[in-house]
């Protein structure tokens, strides 16, 4: 199986209401899709969103990044190269995590094509069925409430309630949603980095001690900040996870061994893919913390690949993979079944990506 060509389009899938947390507000995802063919005809799909407040990855970087720095070294090369074809691509550019994770995902697409198996056995096959949280954007507290129920409506039972945008109204936030929806639903808080150190603890007690029963805050403070995060971690009431701290298996490394969260977040955009993916999950196994597996505002192709990560490894033990679930539509052909809150992996070759629906994507060729 030889890469005979890169192609690059751009797909637009409008959200059902707007995204909002404490770094931006989106309505619609738009995504660079890549294509790696093949001389069989088998043909591999990888996706990136740009998130440049996150990973400072714009649309214009991630097409640059893959057709001048990346595209170049595979063509010609065969798949069943993979582990040198995987370092290639990370090698092959400094930073640009994002594009690099559309690359890694369509190679181990067409890697599980190559041999008949879906890409979630080839890395461990724990379960076939995970069960996503969906996110309720920051607003004031009676909207947030609104979009609250609606979830729980839904049949969703795990909130992730962004906040940070003003921390005096976090905690009113918080105790309208949670009296609205009760005691059963599982409540988890994303910060977005907005929160100093002592902010963060003061905030999080606080809301514990007013029995708000939050699971967990995701990066309460700002990401290159990891005393402060390790700080909070040892001073709140609520368990941290480290979430736009951790980029690569070293940052990964780092906050283990320092003690400075209580949990990993694994994002494919910001470790560059699947293969460095694997690597904060082992080493989160040998530190003995466990991790969620999350994903950016992103259409279906990108987060099913998450999808395959989170059901090969037991220590990703939460999941936060509602991307395509906040979209009003789904051009993705194949792949993992999302019906709301569960999610079913598919065990068709490789990735089970199909194609985009005609007229969803517009090539860049």
């Amino acid at each position: 199986m030889i890469i005979t060509q890169i192609r690059l389009g751009r797909i637009s899938v409008p959200l059902r209401t707007p995204f909002k947390t404490a770094l931006r507000t989106v309505s619609s995802v738009e995504d660079v899709i890549v294509e790696i063919h093949t001389d069989c005809g088998a043909v591999g799909y990888g996706e990136a969103p740009p998130t440049g407040v996150i990973t400072g990855d714009t649309t214009g970087a991630i097409i640059g990044a893959i057709r001048d720095h990346i595209a170049g070294h595979l063509i010609g090369r065969n798949v069943d190269e993979f582990e040198t074809l995987l370092q290639t691509v990370q090698n092959s550019i400094v930073h640009n995590s994002s594009a690099k994770a559309a690359v890694d995902m369509a190679l181990w697409d067409l890697y599980g094509q190559l041999y008949s198996i879906p890409v979630y056995k080839l890395m461990g096959g724990a379960r076939k069925q995970i069960t996503t949280d969906i996110t309720i954007s920051v607003n004031d507290p009676e909207m947030m409430v609104q979009d609250a129920l609606r979830a729980v409506a839904r049949g969703y039972d795990c909130l992730k309630m962004k906040v940070g945008v003003n921390p005096e109204l976090d905690v009113a936030r918080l105790r309208a949603v949670r009296a609205a929806v009760g005691k059963d639903i599982t409540i988890r808080i994303d910060a977005n980095q907005a929160w100093t150190p002592k902010q963060a603890i003061r905030i999080l007690n606080n809301m514990q001690e007013q029995g708000l029963e939050i699971e967990l805050v995701e990066q309460p403070v700002k990401a290159c900040d990891l005393e402060g995060l390790k700080y909070v971690t040892d001073h709140s009431y609520v368990p941290v996870l480290a979430d736009e701290s951790v980029f690569s298996p070293a940052d990964a490394m780092t906050i283990l061994k320092m003690g400075a969260a209580d949990l990993i977040n694994i994002k494919l955009m910001k470790c560059g893919g699947l293969y460095n993916a694997l690597k904060i999950a082992s080493a989160a196994e040998i530190y003995g913390v466990s991790c969620m597996i999350g994903c950016m505002l992103e259409a279906k192709i990108s987060v099913n690949a998450a999808v395959h990560l989170a059901c090969a490894k037991n220590i990703i033990t939460k999941v936060d993979l509602d991307g395509p679930v906040l979209c009003s539509e789904d051009p993705i052909l194949g792949g993992a079944v999302f019906d709301e809150k569960q999610i079913t992996v598919s065990d068709a070759p490789g990735l089970g990506i199909a194609g985009i629906e005609p007229g969803h994507i517009t090539y860049l060729d």
